[in-house]
């Protein structure tokens, strides 16, 4: 089971942490305010009032036993690239820290960051592409500009599989998933075949999900 340290518990630490919980992995959640902390305490397997811009608190987390560790302080940049640095030099294995403006997105990676989060611009992202097409239902933004889209498949592939189409190599994108209705099966193997009713999960460059719809 993975298990992740959440540091900072705002509108984003909230919503990340029952994210988390609803795949059933361990979470540890730390702020400076008892407040922050309550009504997530069901959702957790620890919980800390403390500054971790104080090395030896954050030391004593244990922080190599997290698969990653989000700082997700909106309000004081300056504790964020603190705490981003000291994670970093206790061993962290991957740090996801949250920004707001590129400027912060540079310092942080430069204090260890391994990726940043910017809540605001990728549900943004997300809405437009969603909004382009009556085809996208559902979009998820990941690094450099790749997307996990659900969307209806192209009328041309229906009664075929992705080998017929040449999905990969012709339209870039790697099917994931179909979906009826609520129902989601992962794809597996190369016999699936496009249904007119079945949505579809890709991954692929937002061009190339651009240009099939």
């Amino acid at each position: 089971m993975k298990s992740f340290l959440i540091i900072g518990m705002g509108s984003f630490g909230h919503h990340l942490c029952r994210a988390f919980a609803s795949m059933k992995c361990e979470i540890m959640i730390v702020d400076k305010n008892s407040e922050a902390l309550e009504d997530m305490l069901s959702y957790v397997v620890s919980a800390k009032v403390a500054d971790c811009t104080k090395e030896e608190v954050v030391r004593s987390f244990d922080i190599p036993s997290f698969s990653a560790c989000f700082v997700c302080i909106g309000s004081d940049f300056e504790s964020s690239l603190e705490i981003t640095d000291i994670l970093k030099e206790l061993g962290a294995k991957k740090v996801f820290s949250k920004a707001d403006k590129d400027i912060q997105a540079k310092f942080l990676l430069k204090s260890g960051a391994d990726s940043i989060i910017y809540p605001e611009k990728e549900t943004a992202k997300n809405l437009a592409m969603q909004e382009i097409s009556d085809n996208i239902f559902e979009c998820i933004t990941l690094a450099n500009d790749y997307l996990i889209c659900e969307i209806a498949p192209n009328k041309k592939w229906i009664g075929k599989t992705p080998v017929d189409i040449s999905m990969r190599q012709k339209y870039g994108l790697t099917l994931l998933a179909s979906k009826d209705g609520e129902k989601v099966s992962p794809v597996v193997g190369s016999h699936f075949v496009f249904r007119e009713n079945e949505h579809i999960i890709v991954m692929g460059h937002a061009d190339d999900i651009k240009k099939i719809l």
